[in-house]
């Protein structure tokens, strides 16, 4: 959450008004005091959440043809990363959607997170001023957003929660019909110039703003190597990126 300072109204109507908090997915990337390298990456913040569960395993190496083809091309070093790590998946017979666990009645990390997160301290507001009754037009939204609701409505089907095991960077964010609005932004770079540190900004420039779902629409030839385009994603702390591969053939 991000915590924006109000002025006070002023007037025949003057008061007093409280900070307001909103539901904010920069990470570090609006920390003054973290110093960003776009090569390094992000933390993991959700290794061990995955881990624990012991239902996934680490491959011995690349799976995909592309992916070797890719990690083999001599003309791709300059955008490698540092920290690519091996990918992982579901060891035989299991299954880790978060959908999976939310039907076997099993509340995960990721859902104690989104509930965290989508009461936005809201609980603090209404004890002091109340809230509106409003119109809910068939939501179902309780006053306060637990844990169990996150699951129950995630097993209902109602609500889906994007969590790949491959992206333990991504902060937990949940969709559905009793949940926060997720607002969904478009960025595309100039077909004069660009750069990775570029579309970056500008993601982080539409969180700031609200965006909370990113679609990257590259265009010119720094995108045109579709491991590129992995760069403005994975430093995307959105639990929901895509990322749509234009380029030429």
């Amino acid at each position: 959450m991000r915590k924006i300072t109000l002025t006070d109204t002023i007037g025949e109507l003057a008061e007093k008004n409280d900070p307001v908090y909103v539901y904010d997915t920069s990470g570090v990337y609006t920390d003054p005091s973290v110093n960003i390298d776009l090569r390094k990456g992000l933390d993991n913040i959700r290794s061990n959440w995955i881990e624990e569960r012991s239902d996934t395993e680490v491959l011995e190496g690349l799976s995909s043809n592309f992916s070797n083809e890719r990690r083999d091309n001599e003309e791709l070093n300059e955008l490698r990363f540092e920290h690519l790590s091996t990918p992982r998946r579901a060891k035989s017979s299991k299954n880790v959607s978060q959908m999976h666990y939310a039907r076997q009645g099993i509340i995960t990390p990721e859902m104690e997170y989104i509930a965290i997160r989508e009461n936005c301290k809201w609980q603090d507001y209404k004890d002091k001023i109340g809230q509106q009754k409003g119109e809910s037009f068939g939501a179902n939204i309780p006053d306060i957003i637990t844990a169990e609701f996150v699951r129950d409505e995630v097993a209902r089907g109602r609500a889906v929660i994007p969590a790949n095991i491959n992206h333990p960077e991504t902060e937990p964010m949940i969709i559905g019909r009793n949940f926060m609005v997720k607002i969904n932004g478009n960025i595309g770079n100039s077909a004069l110039g660009s750069s990775i540190e570029e579309e970056v900004n500008k993601m982080v420039w539409g969180i700031r703003w609200g965006q909370i779902r990113l679609w990257i629409y590259p265009q010119v030839k720094i995108f045109t190597k579709p491991v590129s385009g992995l760069f403005v994603i994975h430093r995307c702390r959105l639990a929901l990126c895509r990322f749509i591969k234009l380029w030429k053939k």
